[in-house]
């Protein structure tokens, strides 16, 4: 192994260490949060795309979850900035975690998806941009990664909360 390969080995080991470390206080910060409000629900941790990834399920299928996502997601937005907040203030790091409650934001994800390859097919076919409603920067990032595997562009434009993905024909 040459020096170049080895210091970038113990490179992702630190990042893989440090990410793993973030899913662990952001578990014990959402378990502390589940027990306050008396709801039963699994903490699962695992590493996507260079982020912590941390998911509350329920085995029973209960709604009591659902309390915790909200109206379109919007609650669960703001538990994902307060525990990213709670691991910052552990780490002195800002956080890049994402949260998904009851399998919500993985069901977004596949929406989205399927939202931004019909997008690029309506601007491939007709020649035109196409522009969509107001997304979240979450959404949006779905939305620009389907446009760019169906081989078109995207942009946002707009100011938050008003910003939008224009896919743009080829």
């Amino acid at each position: 192994m040459t020096e170049g390969t080895t210091a970038a080995a113990a490179e992702g080991a630190d990042t893989l260490t440090r990410l793993e470390q973030e899913g662990e206080i952001a578990a014990d910060y959402l378990e502390g949060l589940l027990d306050i409000a008396d709801l039963d629900g699994d903490i699962d941790m695992d590493v996507e795309a260079d982020r912590a990834s941390v998911s509350i399920i329920s085995d029973t299928g209960s709604r009591d979850l659902q309390k915790l996502v909200g109206r379109d997601g919007e609650v669960l937005e703001a538990l994902q900035e307060l525990t990213r907040l709670a691991v910052h203030r552990e780490t002195g790091d800002r956080s890049r975690l994402m949260l998904d409650i009851a399998g919500y934001r993985a069901r977004k994800r596949t929406e989205l998806a399927d939202l931004g390859a019909k997008a690029a097919a309506e601007a491939r076919s007709s020649g035109q941009p196409v522009r969509l409603d107001p997304m979240t920067p979450f959404e949006r990032k779905v939305v620009h990664d389907a446009v760019k595997a169906a081989g078109l562009r995207s942009e946002s434009e707009g100011e938050e909360p008003q910003r939008f993905v224009v896919v743009l024909p080829a």
